[in-house]
């Protein structure tokens, strides 16, 4: 075998190549038919507008874009945003794109106005794609700019000019107009959900104070910057008055609460940096620092200090490298061409800001010192503990019956990988629910991780008792979530529970542990509960008909039911022959019926918490030790419908 002959994955020569390669095989694809193969490459996957990281608000983010770097460079302080199901209308009032190069900033790829600096000088957009992909990837596409009197419009169908206006005189003020309709050819059966716009359009106004955003006729504006988002974000009452930092191309805010692990929200001109980054490393490794400086106290572990930290960190780069077109993470290392490195200039700033005002404010300087010894106390009551645990995890973890692993984790796989965003682990309950989940699932993504009867209740409890109960250890072991949930192994983690009251109570029980140590898990949309079907209804005659009636025709005859009203309309639709079966548990459902519910047609609910929510409240209401006054509760609110029930 010649050293260049191409090997197939287990290390043999392929075979099945054309033997005929020439020229005619070598192919140029037009801009937009680039864009439409590879859609990964621009947007990440694509989804149907169900998870807020599907295609659809990546399109919407890249149009605000362009609109928010007009407002930065001084131009345009109300952005007027409009989204039905299917369609988006984004209007400035900033300069309008230059009319003579209205088609080449719509169409023609790494063509823009943010190569020069001096333009932009802390832009997002640095790449002349974001806009151009928004045009390839929408059945229609109409951009139309204004600017000193004169109006020019083009209108695009996946890429490609319908209609171009010649210029116009017009009374409109100046700004950029943008309407689009993504492909539902490509983003399959999918529809804008305000539930993941209205986040996305907040951090830009606390982004960008003195900005109004009108949304479908709502506003949105901020006066405070970062303080306002935290105090929109967090969960947890503050233990002390959020420590607010400004200074030239910086923005920082921060404060403890009674909750564990770490939260941050970090952002670079303007982009939500989900991933993080350099800037946010930096960051953490700075507050750490200067916090352990300031009390003069060389025995403090970064860890404790940071434990029960709420912050954020925003920061303007000239140029800056992100690791792929989505920009979830910073990867630039320095602040630009002739500035300082991001971890110095962090740094600096966190230095000398920092401790002036843990030195102006004494109160907050102890509350903080206060918050460390309660940290660190508690990581030496349970470092017996800890060690003994993680040596029975490993030691189980190897011969580990409980979980069943799949190949790819959402921490070994970088960038964008779809992969990575399909890696799941189903925590189930027992070895009957595992049963068919395990026989059909995707062995490349889907991992499945079997409790052993009810977990026990963690309300109130601190994190010792995580390593003290092997399930919970192993469960933690499993998501490799200990020491950081940055080293989460897989990206969606899904309770897959009975449909039943023991199911529901077990389901209630994971999520007052994740809720409790692990609330980022939550706040970063990592927990999910699988919703399986209560009802099958199908036609008896075809059910019991011979062989000869294929799977086709008795699928296009079997409905599964989420609901009593799916019930209802699947018997409607079969009359008397529906043939109704209520699944009771995960274990009575067949390992080839199951393909259907955990394949790509999943339904899975994210579990999201908000700071309206009173999650505080709900956990000591309903998992305290409280249950006369839940008693109460349920006797009060109970709803009886016929009075003969009544003994």
């Amino acid at each position: 075998m010649s050293e260049i002959e191409e090997l197939d994955i287990v290390g043999k020569p392929v075979t099945d190549a054309d033997p005929n390669y020439d020229e005619n095989d070598i192919v140029t694809l037009d801009w937009n038919e680039h864009i439409r193969r590879r859609p990964g490459m621009y947007i990440g996957k694509l989804g149907d507008g169900s998870t807020a990281d599907d295609g659809i608000y990546v399109l919407l983010k890249e149009v605000l874009d362009n609109a928010i770097d007009e407002y930065m460079m001084g131009f345009g302080k109300t952005l007027r945003v409009d989204v039905t199901e299917t369609t988006v209308t984004v209007q400035d009032s900033g300069r309008g794109i230059p009319l003579g190069k209205l088609v080449e900033a719509s169409s023609r790829m790494n063509t823009g106005g943010k190569y020069d600096s001096k333009a932009f000088k802390k832009s997002v957009g640095l790449n002349g794609v974001g806009i151009k992909a928004v045009n390839a990837l929408s059945n229609d596409f109409l951009i139309r700019s204004v600017r000193d009197g004169k109006m020019k419009s083009v209108q695009y169908c996946r890429g490609n000019i319908v209609e171009e206006s010649p210029v116009t005189d017009t009374e409109e003020p100046n700004g950029t107009f943008v309407q689009f309709t993504p492909d539902n050819t490509l983003f399959t059966g999918y529809h804008y959900n305000d539930e993941f716009i209205v986040p996305l359009l907040k951090n830009y106004t606390f982004l960008n104070t003195g900005l109004t955003i009108i949304f479908n006729g709502q506003k949105f504006l901020s006066r405070r910057g970062l303080l306002d988002l935290l105090s929109e974000n967090m969960t947890e009452e503050p233990l002390y008055p959020v420590i607010h930092l400004k200074g030239e191309d910086i923005e920082v805010a921060l404060t403890h609460a009674n909750q564990y692990g770490e939260e941050y929200y970090s952002f670079v001109n303007g982009q939500h940096t989900t991933q993080g980054g350099t800037h946010l490393t930096a960051f953490k490794e700075a507050v750490s620092r200067t916090v352990k400086d300031y009390f003069n106290k060389s025995s403090f572990e970064y860890s404790d200090i940071r434990n029960g930290i709420v912050a954020a960190i925003s920061i303007k780069v000239e140029e800056p490298v992100f690791e792929s077109q989505t920009k979830t993470k910073l990867g630039s290392r320095d602040m630009g061409p002739d500035g300082p490195t991001v971890a110095k200039f962090i740094g600096d700033f966190i230095k000398k800001e920092l401790d002036d005002y843990l030195c102006r404010n004494l109160p907050v300087a102890d509350v903080i010192l206060k918050k460390i010894q309660a940290n660190e106390r508690e990581r030496k009551a349970m470092a017996g503990v800890t060690k003994k645990a993680r040596e029975q995890a490993k030691k189980i973890s190897l011969h580990n019956k409980k979980l069943l692993d799949c190949r790819v984790h959402l921490s070994d796989v970088k960038g964008d990988d779809e992969k990575k965003l399909q890696s799941s682990i189903f925590i189930t309950e027992g070895d009957s629910a595992a049963g068919s989940i395990t026989k059909i699932r995707n062995v490349e993504t889907q991992a499945v991780f079997s409790l052993r009867g009810k977990p026990k209740n963690t309300y109130g409890k601190t994190k010792k008792m995580v390593y003290e109960n092997e399930e919970f250890n192993l469960l933690q072991a499993a998501l490799n979530i200990e020491e950081s949930i940055d080293n989460l192994r897989y990206n969606k983690v899904i309770i897959a529970t009975d449909a039943d009251v023991d199911g529901m109570h077990i389901r209630l029980l994971l999520l007052t542990f994740f809720l409790q140590f692990f609330p980022d898990l939550i706040k970063q949309g990592h927990i999910y509960i699988l919703q399986t079907p209560l009802f099958r209804v199908r036609n008896k005659k075809t059910s019991k008909r011979s062989s000869s009636a294929s799977a086709a025709e008795k699928a296009d005859e079997t409905y599964y039911c989420y609901s009593d009203e799916e019930r209802i309309e699947a018997i409607n639709k079969l009359g008397t022959n529906a043939e109704i079966t209520r699944f009771k548990g995960l274990g009575e459902i067949s390992p080839e019926e199951f393909a259907g519910f955990i394949g790509k047609d999943m339904r899975a609910d994210k579990v999201s918490m908000h700071k309206e929510d009173g999650v505080a409240e709900l956990l000591r209401f309903y998992m305290g030790k409280n249950s006369i006054e839940r008693q109460n509760f349920i006797i009060d609110n109970l709803v009886v419908e016929d009075d003969s029930q009544i003994s």
